[in-house]
């Protein structure tokens, strides 16, 4: 195999093994401009990388819904002023977030405001 051939052969690899990590990245799923507050009672929450989520039950227009919110990596959060131990199951908060463009139950998270009244992130 000539050396031309070799290199194209190369970086189209690395080129097809960068794609998926570029893609993980992408918040285009969530409307960045839209914000909505849940009252939430929460499920569960995994503390975990690349992203911690959030499972919550929301009470949307009288209706029971579960929803699943991607928050950013631990090391963020801690950042904010999080830890593992935030918040529990059953625990009653308010959760301020992007909802998922589709429709679908589910957000990227923007901001908390935990029983005690306290909050974290961007409340509005």
């Amino acid at each position: 195999m000539n050396t031309r051939i070799k290199l194209a052969l190369a970086a189209f690899a690395l080129g097809s093994a960068s794609l998926p990590a570029a893609a993980h990245h992408s918040y285009s799923m969530f409307d960045m401009q839209r914000t909505v507050m849940l009252d939430a009672t929460v499920v569960q929450f995994r503390w975990q990388n690349p992203h911690a989520f959030i499972r919550i039950v929301a009470n949307v227009d009288g209706q029971e819904e579960e929803w699943s919110i991607e928050m950013t990596s631990p090391n963020n959060l801690i950042q904010e002023g999080w830890t593992r131990r935030t918040i529990r199951q059953g625990d009653k908060v308010q959760l301020y977030v992007h909802p998922l463009r589709s429709g679908a139950q589910g957000a990227a998270y923007q901001g908390i405001r935990l029983a005690d009244g306290s909050t974290l992130g961007t409340v509005e």
